[in-house]
């Protein structure tokens, strides 16, 4: 049975999921389709790729992704298919596949095939039809065109600079868990034992939890989320709303060798 995930920035109001999943069930009656989220911001590329980054190597190899999200074709962002790490991705080439992975794909085909390619709604006449071509076993590159690059976009990084890394906030979950781009590695590598303090508005830590119960309910914490970036959170509480944390505000990690933090 064939697996097809949706992310999008289309709601659950709306007819549009509903069409999307109707035209792949129509083409392919058993086809398994996940919703990952359709609660992306509308157009936010960087909230779609962190959502979809962070879960789809969890899925079997031969998955196909549909990404809706800002997916309106242009000449320099053609609707386009990915085969990366054993999975196909499909979108427009607007800048959500660099966002995605840190190589070049293994493959990438700018979709020729399939009619309609003037469509308003790219998902449901473009992308779903490219699922299914590929979901019944066909070779990608029967779909159009290959490439070999993608439309690059430049990713938010943290920078280590004068005993600190310079991090942002760039997701906050449903628990109002503020998480950030400072990765496990790049801290690890960085502070290195050393001792330090992490700052965020008028707030700050010095310690890492491992586990959100470590602290008392209602209390601020810093851990690292299981998919490896350093989150702001308060235990059975919403850390973003008390502390004034939001999309790209400002976190500090301080390191130095003496007493002077």
């Amino acid at each position: 049975m064939p697996i097809i995930t949706l992310t999008s920035d289309w709601g659950n109001k709306d007819h549009y999921v509903g069409s999307v999943k109707g035209a792949i069930l129509n083409l392919i009656p058993n086809a398994s389709i996940i919703d990952i989220s359709h609660e992306i911001p509308a157009f936010n590329l960087y909230q779609a790729s962190f959502i979809l980054k962070n879960c789809y190597k969890n899925f079997p190899t031969n998955t196909i992704h549909i990404i809706g999200v800002n997916s309106i074709a242009a000449p320099d962002t053609p609707h386009t298919a990915i085969l990366k790490d054993g999975h196909y991705f499909i979108s427009s080439d607007n800048g959500i596949f660099s966002l995605l992975f840190d190589t070049l794909p293994d493959k990438i085909i700018e979709i020729k095939i399939i009619e309609n390619t003037k469509s308003t709604f790219p998902a449901r006449d473009i992308y779903a039809p490219a699922a299914c071509f590929l979901a019944k076993g066909n070779p990608i590159e029967k779909l159009g065109i290959i490439k070999s690059s993608i439309k690059e976009m430049i990713e938010f990084q943290p920078v280590v600079a004068n005993n600190t890394i310079r991090g942002m906030v760039i997701y906050i979950d449903r628990y109002f868990n503020a998480i950030t781009n400072i990765s496990l590695k790049l801290f690890n590598e960085v502070v290195n034992n050393k001792k330090f303090r992490i700052s965020f508005t008028s707030y700050f830590i010095d310690k890492i939890s491992k586990t959100y119960n470590e602290v008392t309910e209602g209390e601020i914490l810093a851990l690292f989320s299981s998919e490896g970036y350093l989150q702001i959170a308060q235990n059975k509480g919403d850390a973003a709303n008390q502390l004034g944390l939001a999309l790209g505000s400002l976190v500090l990690v301080e390191f130095e060798n003496d007493e002077n933090l």
